[in-house]
């Protein structure tokens, strides 16, 4: 089939229900899903990450899901590097991106910088500071050595902070200052469809809590339990509930109040999310999503 578009974007906060409609679209346009969440990258993620089900992937071809070890540090220049390739793989068909990373879409879309790689004795540094100092006490280092960059940052996120000082210490320059020399996006040249999935936030709150339920239903804590050890450094140590999953194993929380925190900080990541959409994806195409309308028919009529 010939599209007027050459791939679709969609961006959404996480329940959003980003990966059905992106299904949708692919069944109707002979597409292919093309993965752009930091999570479910992860093999041993399928659950706590909301993973397309092997049914929904037996639907329609599905790329960069499920094929990265939770204990690798991928990246967004990985990512960059993986989207090139699964770009190409899809062809002839209509590659769909879908997810809710805003730094992948930024790789897609605007391009990332060229940052030189960190020698390996620096990255072994700065894992020993970060273990003397805490994330804290790194943070507050980084302020005075890069202040532009630390107040990008939250004083509470070991893998951005970690990220920030290694860079300092192996260029000399602020990470902030490498972020703004952007180089060619993958989807450079090409016509686009840019979809952000807007839920309204009394329903968007339900539906993160009634989601974490089923995913308790469904083996949340085994696959938790399997991960226990993780290096808090590694990307795959920030998926939401995780940590609140190992409490309620240690016996250090009850499940009702495990429950409740993981909804909780899932619910402030999606705030967080459409903050950077607001910020940096004004320009797409902001589709209101409830139960009592056809957001699909909305999309639809962009591709047609």
């Amino acid at each position: 089939m010939a599209h007027p578009i050459d791939a679709v974007l969609i961006a959404g906060p996480t329940a959003s229900g980003k990966s059905a409609a992106a299904l949708a679209l692919a069944e109707e346009f002979g597409g292919t899903v093309i993965n752009a969440d930091s999570m479910q990258v992860y093999r041993e993620l399928r659950i706590l990450s909301a993973r397309p089900s092997d049914q929904d992937m037996a639907r329609a071809p599905h790329l960069l899901y499920g094929h990265v070890g939770a204990r690798e540090l991928y990246s967004v220049g990985r990512y960059q590097i993986d989207a090139i390739g699964a770009l190409v793989r899809a062809q002839p068909r209509l590659p769909i991106f879908v997810g809710g990373t805003g730094l992948y879409f930024a790789a897609l879309t605007e391009g990332l910088a060229d940052i030189p790689r960190v020698p390996a004795d620096i990255r072994a540094r700065a894992r020993d500071k970060l273990a003397a100092l805490g994330v804290a006490g790194l943070h507050a280092e980084l302020k005075e050595r890069d202040p532009e960059t630390a107040a990008q940052l939250r004083p509470t996120d070991p893998q951005r902070v970690l990220r920030a000082w290694e860079v300092f210490e192996a260029t000399g320059r602020p990470l902030a200052s490498w972020q703004q020399e952007a180089g060619a996006p993958v989807l450079a040249g090409l016509k686009l469809a840019k979809f952000v999935l807007d839920v309204p936030r009394y329903e968007l709150r339900e539906r993160i809590r009634l989601r974490f339920l089923k995913m308790l239903e469904a083996g949340a804590r085994a696959e938790a339990a399997a991960l226990k050890g993780l290096d808090p450094v590694l990307p795959a140590a920030k998926l939401l509930g995780l940590r609140e999953l190992w409490a309620l194993e240690e016996g250090a929380m009850t499940e009702a109040d495990a429950v409740t925190a993981a909804v909780t900080a899932t619910r402030q990541f999606a705030k967080r999310q459409l903050t950077w959409f607001r910020h940096r994806m004004g320009d797409w195409i902001w589709v209101e999503v409830d139960d009592d309308n056809n957001f699909i028919a909305e999309m639809r009529q962009f591709l047609l």
